[in-house]
């Protein structure tokens, strides 16, 4: 079993008698991470609320059949919530009870959980995110010369619990996971009334993987407006698909301000998008792996250990850049990424004159575990 770096968090947690949520993509872990939760000797209730049987079990309750339902167990777990109706409302009074039995809560998307959540149950519940495995929580149980060993792969084929313990099936279940599960919920939802339209935007992103993205090139391309692009990308951030990067500018005149670069959570999700696992030394896109396995590690490890830090990318109309602009607590930390360990980068002089002390490190293969740890 490869641990997950939010359990001892979670536990730790259970004291506040808050609800816990747990919010991720599907198939990244979560229903074995909730197994992971209960002890051997607890009575244990578990909802998945892709059955309809489930559902009707805790929708539309009052307070007190709440209370009735809920009490006699020590832990309750209720999978999938995003699928019950009006859940924020459940969650609110859930934890309104304050009850000893513990209650944790996973979602698949944030489309209508979070949204319900925080209208309705803010205060009352303790949210986390779950990724696809880290390369630290990996190294955990082998060892960092091991994921050292099998970085391409990584880069390849991602970070997805069965395609780590099933490497031989790698591409079957990546390509399942690209065509099936990550859009269940996005096309049950409002929103989408084009899947066809959704499938190649998430192409066009994959081969843009690195580079600045325009809405209004996005919409040309696909016969659709800006708007109707950012409403589809905002949906997949929803879903865990994919995160965006703004661009970071203060003080200069000729800094992209209002600039975008998407990346994926998953490195094997992006390859199975356009059907290319090709090694690495027949690939012309490898400095955007590497740039989108690192910028996707940070954000889990930013996530995991609760640094609040804002990251963004720098580019001026010179096309002056710098991969990664991190700003914690008003301090600038600035990365390049490198697969090359001999590639040379230096801050750009512009950058370092209008921002000084701001730390810069260039993260290639023979440097990365201080920065993804």
């Amino acid at each position: 079993m490869i641990g997950r770096a939010i359990e001892k968090s979670i536990v730790k947690d259970f004291r506040y008698k808050k609800v816990i949520v747990i919010l991720g993509a599907r198939q990244v872990g979560k229903t074995t991470l909730l197994g992971c939760l209960k002890s051997d000797k607890e009575k244990a209730l578990f909802l998945n609320c892709d059955n309809i049987d489930d559902i009707m079990f805790i929708e539309g309750k009052t307070s007190t059949e709440l209370e009735y339902l809920l009490s006699p167990y020590d832990i309750v777990f209720i999978d999938e919530a995003q699928r019950v109706k009006n859940i924020g409302l459940t969650l609110k009074m859930i934890g309104d009870l304050k009850l000893d039995t513990r209650v944790i809560v996973t979602g698949s998307s944030s489309l209508d959980l979070s949204e319900g959540i925080n209208e309705s149950a803010t205060g009352r519940i303790i949210e986390y995110n779950l990724f696809p495995f880290s390369l630290p929580e990996l190294a955990a149980s082998t060892s960092e010369r091991e994921e050292t060993r099998l970085l391409e792969m990584r880069m390849i084929y991602g970070l997805y619990p069965e395609v780590v313990n099933e490497p031989d099936d790698s591409r079957r279940i990546l390509m399942s996971l690209a065509n099936h599960y990550l859009y269940k919920d996005l096309f049950a939802y409002k929103g989408i009334k084009k899947p066809e339209l959704l499938q190649k935007l998430v192409r066009a992103l994959a081969l843009q993987l690195g580079s600045e993205v325009s809405y209004n090139e996005l919409g040309n391309l696909l016969g659709v407006d800006k708007e109707t692009v950012e409403n589809y990308i905002d949906l997949l951030q929803k879903c865990f698909v994919v995160f965006k990067l703004d661009s970071f500018s203060r003080n200069l005149r000729n800094e992209i301000k209002k600039g975008k670069k998407i990346y994926f959570y998953d490195n094997g999700v992006r390859n199975a998008i356009l059907s290319n696992f090709a090694p690495l030394e027949l690939r012309n896109d490898v400095g955007a792996l590497w740039e989108n396995l690192m910028v996707s590690e940070r954000v889990k490890r930013n996530s995991y250990i609760g640094n609040y830090a804002h990251i963004f990318f720098w580019r001026t109309h010179e096309q002056q850049e710098i991969d990664l602009v991190e700003d914690i607590d008003g301090v600038l930390h600035t990365f390049e990424f490198k697969w090359n360990s001999r590639s040379k980068c230096v801050q750009p002089k512009l950058f370092s004159n209008t921002y000084p002390n701001s730390p810069h490190k260039v993260i290639t293969p023979e440097n990365f575990w201080e920065f993804v740890r």
